[in-house]
């Protein structure tokens, strides 16, 4: 407690609060302050309370004498009387002076308990109370702007947003990053999240820091430090095999690739007679008709100038559906163009020359991994996503409780914790064949291929690969994602529905329209540039479906979309000939027979292994919560509390369902287990 605080509660409170019999007293009020840096204050704070009829309790002081109140995390009560006839309390007015060194005050939120009717009465705030500013906020604190009878309050707020979330394209071209992190934004434990102290706290407990420049001597000798240091990723035994390379497809880091094939391109040089070994009893041409042939290809990465002149692969990777169900790889092209020095490569070559095709083939989709599907698609995507919710969506809005909690440390992990990794000479340049300059280009290019009414929403993308389960019977990912993606849909659809019931509701929701405006408009223009929004035929959001969708997708991708990118990733990267970041020389050119020595040259050495194993396991790592149990509750309307229950009930049902199946498979899939899903990204 302060000095000038002291003084002032000795002089100005000790006699009024000395006799005080708080037995008798019909209101008792509970204020609680938020978990977060310089959320507690010296201020001196107070609050009327009024009634569904317009009355009101005198000025209440939420001070008490010789008390320290309103520290970070702390919960304060106090007690007041409220007169004749008060009713229900329906909202508060609440202000602050500025009074103390440290008078910032972070207001999680006010729980009136009134003994007259026996109610408990919850005004969520959420919110830094400014000194000298009134402020009212009703019960539950979730109306739309245009039933809100404190517009000007929430237009105020909005306008400050506005000054502290403002848009920046670190990347030429690229997505919308914040241009200054408001502190509102940071983590509240510093330590755990600081990915340079916890590597090198990493690599002190592993006892790895002396491993050296040198290349690996075998395989064996590669295999033999995970038995002692971080684990053995799941990959160890399996790394080499064609069944284990056909799976990463369906449950790997990367499982949002793989489609069903109906033709095959016409620069992809394979041919019937080159496949014909591995078809069982079909023809090519029969394979393709029975839907017995999938493929991958990677034109996107054409043309990656990626880092210090490395070469990075285009490729072609077909696969066919075996009669045990199993997706196994037939044919490997590494670059787009057919020609004598691009062949397509075969399981009958010889085995190290297959094995490598293998793994330069993972070297490409570990590139498109990281920069799309992970960083791009998730991190980054999201950040303009939270961004413009804050700028114009009040924090009074159904919609901005909804999302809050998905939103939680993006901003702080995107500022700090990527850009260590993504600096010039930092992570993903030593560890990453396309280097950041290359991640920085594929990362364009997938922004502008990426729409939220396909990629965004899970089914829809499943089906445009078309890879259902009538089509691809073992699909963890596609299950999995799925089920999870369904069940926040109906959470979201309850809560959506319960303020929007109308069409016109929608169309006058002048802050929901804002916010959809923002996320489509152009990003040079002070927008997020997102493509597929729904709502595009009239340019505005018209049936409250449309927002059922958007929102539904934001929060699956901040969650299931998240973990299904980045949780695998000491299982799949770890071990570098299983899903190398980068690989040394060239890929091969032709078919000659190669030896282990061949591999051993152009995965990374013992040190940039060790830099591999130390980040990934640390981004391996689940930082928050599970999906649907939050940090921070932002909704108590009985509709949204109800919502949220049942939306737990049925996620722990999936996972008990997703566990249940677990147990009888040679590869467990749990990534995606609701127990393992955070509510946001937050590493």
């Amino acid at each position: 407690m302060s000095l000038w605080k002291y003084i002032s509660s000795v002089v100005g409170r000790i006699l009024s609060h000395f006799h005080r019999d708080e037995t008798n007293r019909e209101l008792t009020i509970h204020v609680t302050t938020g978990d977060r840096k310089k959320a507690g204050t010296d201020a001196n704070i107070w609050i009327i309370l009024h009634d569904e009829n317009g009355q009101s309790t005198d000025i209440i002081k939420l001070n008490r004498t010789l008390k320290n109140d309103h520290e970070r995390g702390q919960k304060c009560t106090f007690f007041a009387s409220s007169g004749n006839g008060f009713g229900l309390p329906l909202k508060i007015e609440l202000w602050r002076d500025s009074f103390g060194l440290g008078h910032s005050w972070f207001l999680e939120k006010i729980e009136v308990e009134d003994k007259v009717h026996g109610g408990h009465h919850v005004f969520p705030v959420h919110r830094w109370i400014m000194p000298e500013r009134h402020y009212m906020i009703r019960e539950y604190d979730c109306c739309l702007p245009q039933h809100d009878e404190h517009q000007e309050q929430r237009r105020t707020e909005l306008k400050l947003y506005k000054k502290m979330y403002q848009y920046e394209q670190r990347i030429q071209d690229g997505p919308v990053q914040i241009k200054d992190m408001p502190a509102d934004e940071q983590f509240t434990g510093e330590y755990k999240w600081d990915i340079v102290k916890c590597k090198s706290k990493c690599m002190l407990d592993t006892k790895l820091i002396r491993w050296t420049t040198d290349k690996w001597e075998s395989i064996c000798d590669l295999k033999k430090v995970y038995k002692f240091h971080l684990g053995e990723p799941a990959c160890l035994e399996y790394w080499n095999e064609d069944r284990w390379f056909g799976l990463r497809r369906v449950q790997g880091v990367n499982p949002v690739l793989i489609k069903l094939c109906k033709e095959i391109p016409q620069n992809f040089g394979v041919t019937a007679e080159m496949v014909a070994p591995f078809l069982e009893e079909y023809t090519l041409e029969e394979a393709l008709s029975a839907q017995k042939i999938f493929i991958v290809d990677l034109a996107i990465l054409k043309g990656t100038q990626c880092k210090d002149g490395r070469l990075l692969c285009c490729p072609f990777a077909l696969f066919f559906l075996n009669k045990n169900k199993q997706l196994m790889p037939i044919a490997i092209q590494l670059f787009q163009e057919k020609g004598k020095d691009n062949p397509v490569f075969l399981p009958n070559d010889n085995p190290y020359t297959w094995l490598m095709a293998k793994i330069y083939y993972n070297n490409a989709d570990a590139s498109y991994h990281q920069s799309c599907t992970h960083l791009g698609f998730t991190h980054l995507l999201m950040e303009g996503v939270v961004i413009c919710t804050h700028r114009n969506l009040s924090p009074s809005h159904p919609l901005y409780k909804l999302l809050a909690p998905h939103f939680l440390f993006l901003l702080a992990i995107n500022t700090r914790g990527l850009y260590k990794l993504i600096s010039p000479n930092g992570w993903v340049d030593k560890t990453m064949t396309v280097g950041r300059k290359g991640m920085f280009e594929l990362i364009k290019k997938g922004l502008n291929q990426w729409h939220m009414n396909v990629h965004g929403m899970v089914p829809n993308e499943i089906r445009s690969r078309n890879v259902d389960s009538d089509v691809l019977p073992h699909y963890p990912y596609r299950d999995c994602a799925t089920m999870i993606y369904l069940a926040i849909r109906k959470y979201v659809s309850k809560i959506i529905h319960r303020f929007y019931d109308s069409g016109d509701k929608v169309l006058h929701d002048y802050e929901l329209q804002q916010w959809r405006a923002e996320l489509v408009k152009d990003r040079k223009l002070g927008g997020c540039g997102l493509l597929g929004v729904p709502g595009a035929e009239n340019n505005r959001f018209t049936e409250t479906e449309e927002v059922v969708d958007t929102v539904t997708s934001i929060i699956s991708t901040c969650s299931l979309g998240h973990a299904a990118a980045n949780f695998q990733q000491y299982d799949d990267y770890a071990f570098p000939p299983n899903y190398p970041g980068i690989l040394h020389g060239d890929p091969p050119r032709d078919k000659a027979p190669m030896g282990e020595n061949d591999i051993l040259n152009c995965i990374p050495n013992k040190e940039t292994t060790l830099d591999i194993m130390v980040i990934t396991k640390l981004l391996s790592t689940k930082a928050t919560k599970s999906l649907g149990d939050f940090e921070s509750q932002f909704m108590y309307h009985p509709t949204c509390v109800q919502a949220t229950e049942e939306f737990r009930e049925e996620l722990q049902e999936i996972s008990r369902q997703i566990q249940l199946k677990n147990r009888s498979q040679a590869f467990p899939y749990d990534c995606l287990d609701p127990e393992f899903i955070p509510n946001a990204i937050s590493i």
